[in-house]
């Protein structure tokens, strides 16, 4: 239903959501239309050509003006050479520029989206709208209208070229045509069908491979290569043969129209010749009608085939406007864009400076995509330099106060404050601008430490890179890497350990002199002894700045101002660790159990080092 519903939006394909697209180019796709009609009509010009040559040079023995009628010719056949390079020219420039600029706007777009929306939708989703989707509707926009000019142009063209010839054998050409026109919609149906599975199959299997690649550790550690050998091999076997099923019915398509052509060719043969002899007829135009009729079958499948593919680009252009036209579930008020500027914009002469004072006032929330509430009515005030901490169980909820304070998400009810002001009343560049924000588990950008460690901030000079480097203890081994600051860090950051890729974004994140610190579980995928590290530079970055941070590890966290306790989405308790252990309630368990399963994992590592 919602497909149908889409298509009713989109009137004609869809185009007239293309037309912005389209019309800084508008001058270029008239030019392209314009000379690829005129090409059109040389095609149809060139067997009148032939048809004078047989009559007047061929039928009367004679050459006078020959020269003449060859120059013209050839100035005929320039002509068709200058317009087909100046339609595929034009063609060429309107596919780069159109899907240049639908990347750009999608891109765009994506950057103004909240979390949500990539919460909901895979990366290889979005990366299809992007790129695949683009390159289609850029196609689409250009090669396929041009061609469409060129084939209905000469159908047109040709149909009248015959019917002025001779009505009679045009209309037997011309009755052909409703014959190869039904059996190319039924044949390419079914053609659609196979060539949709064929890629279907094939998104499995490039997603078998990229698995294959990006999982090749844990392949080779659970010992399957056997396995996705197989797997792949059964994949790749069941595209081939529905590669084949759609080529055979490629060929019947291909064969049909084969058949037409000659079946017309026969016709023109066998009529135009009893009237040629009877002298109705002269040999040329008999000449002229066959070159018409066997040119005629091709165009007339092409359009066949255009349409069913159009229908197929129709999804495309479905799914591209439905990107562009998501919005975000967090924007900035047309008032607060006007004063602080947006994402890409922005207005920094009027950015305040951000204290770090934070307050949730009265706040109730609910995921978007949940019935009951996380919080409820929920109130605290975190002084500037505060220190809070939220533990709790895998799943349990613990980010929801920390995408309040980002402001990933909006409240349902009552307000977030930043110094005594409320979240909304300012841009969200300006709140994440000045929030140093660490996650578990780190990205790095390819290219070098440096390089990393600047990102976002590229005035920076060397020397502040390597102060925030020495300020969270990673100068260390940095110095000890060959290339120091200028060593690559791989995709992805995989040259490096987990440690010193967290180590790295610390660094990021101190470079921007940040008010408030988010950090996101970033000890709970590192050794102790890195974990030791990484605690230092935790507690030198959070001096005298606002902090929240997710604790995997409960002994991390003693010393916290506030400790808040999260179950089932809520926050069941909150206060210091000495106030909550003496409660003896549900943090009181956590930290014990957690104490004693860290004591046996010691106690076993002591026994094995023996």
């Amino acid at each position: 239903m919602e497909n149908k519903e889409q298509y009713v939006r989109l009137p004609y394909f869809g185009i007239n959501k293309l037309l912005p697209y389209i019309k800084p180019y508008k001058r270029i796709a008239l030019s392209m239309i314009i000379v690829g009609f005129a090409g059109g009509l040389a095609d149809i010009i060139l067997p009148l050509f032939q048809k004078y040559a047989i009559d007047n040079y061929v039928a009367k023995k004679t050459l006078e003006g020959l020269p003449v009628f060859i120059a013209i010719y050839v100035l005929m056949l320039v002509f068709q050479v200058i317009t087909n390079a100046i339609s595929a020219y034009n063609a060429c420039k309107i596919e780069m520029y159109v899907g240049r600029d639908m990347k750009r706007a999608s891109f765009n777009h994506l950057q103004t989206l909240g979390v949500s929306y990539y919460s909901a939708n895979s990366v290889g989703y979005i990366h299809s709208r992007v790129m695949s989707d683009t390159d289609k509707i850029g196609s689409l926009c250009s090669w396929t209208t041009m061609e469409a000019v060129w084939n209905c142009s000469y159908i047109i063209g040709a149909v009248v070229v015959m019917f002025i010839l001779n009505v009679k054998l045009a209309l037997c050409v011309t009755a052909i045509v409703p014959f190869v026109a039904v059996m190319s919609v039924v044949f390419q149906r079914v053609f659609v069908k196979y060539n949709r599975r064929v890629r279907e199959k094939n998104s499995q299997i490039t997603g078998g491979f990229n698995e294959g690649i990006t999982g090749a550790k844990t392949i080779k550690t659970l010992v399957v290569e056997d396995k996705m050998r197989k797997d792949f091999e059964e994949k790749t076997s069941e595209m081939k043969k529905l590669a084949v099923r759609a080529g055979h019915h490629r060929a019947l398509i291909t064969s049909i129209i084969s058949f037409s052509a000659s079946l017309a060719l026969s016709i023109v043969l066998w009529y135009g010749g009893v009237i040629t002899i009877e002298g109705v007829f002269a040999i040329g135009t008999l000449s002229a009608f066959m070159s018409y009729a066997q040119g005629l079958m091709e165009p007339v499948q092409w359009l066949i085939s255009a349409v069913a593919n159009l229908v197929n680009v129709q999804v495309n252009v479905e799914r591209f406007t439905r990107l562009m036209e998501t919005e975000s579930d967090v924007n900035d008020t047309p008032e607060v864009i006007e004063k602080y500027g947006d994402m890409f914009e922005p207005k920094t002469e009027n950015w305040e400076k951000l204290t770090g004072d934070v307050e949730f006032k009265d706040v109730s929330f609910k995921y978007p995509d949940g019935d009951e509430y996380v919080l409820k009515n929920f109130n605290l005030k975190v002084p500037k330099g505060t220190n809070v901490a939220i533990v709790g169980e895998t799943g349990a909820g613990k980010s929801t106060l920390v995408n309040l304070v980002c402001r990933f998400y909006e409240p349902t009810s009552g307000k977030v404050l930043i110094d005594g002001k409320d979240i909304r009343e300012r841009s969200q560049l300006w709140l994440h601008s000045n929030i140093g924000y660490v996650l578990q588990t780190p990205h790095l950008f390819s290219g070098t430490i440096a390089d990393n460690i600047r990102y976002g901030n590229e005035n920076v000079t060397m020397d502040d890179i390597k102060n925030a480097a020495k300020s969270v203890s990673a100068d260390d081994f940095i110095a000890r890497m060959e290339k120091g600051y200028d060593s690559d860090v791989g995709e992805g950051g995989d040259m490096l350990s987990t440690g010193e890729k967290q180590l790295i974004s610390f660094a990021r994140a101190i470079l921007v002199n940040p008010a408030i610190f988010v950090l996101d579980e970033a000890t709970a995928s590192v050794d102790s002894v890195t974990e030791k590290v990484i605690q230092d530079a935790i507690e030198k970055m959070m001096k005298g700045r606002t902090s929240f941070v997710i604790a995997h590890r409960l002994s991390t966290i003693r010393n916290a101002d506030i400790i808040l306790a999260v179950r089932d989405g809520k926050i069941v308790e909150s206060g210091n660790h000495k106030q909550l252990m003496d409660a003896k309630g549900y943090y009181y368990n956590l930290y014990t159990r957690q104490f004693k399963d860290e004591q046996i994992k010691n106690s076993f590592a002591a026994a094995q080092s023996k």
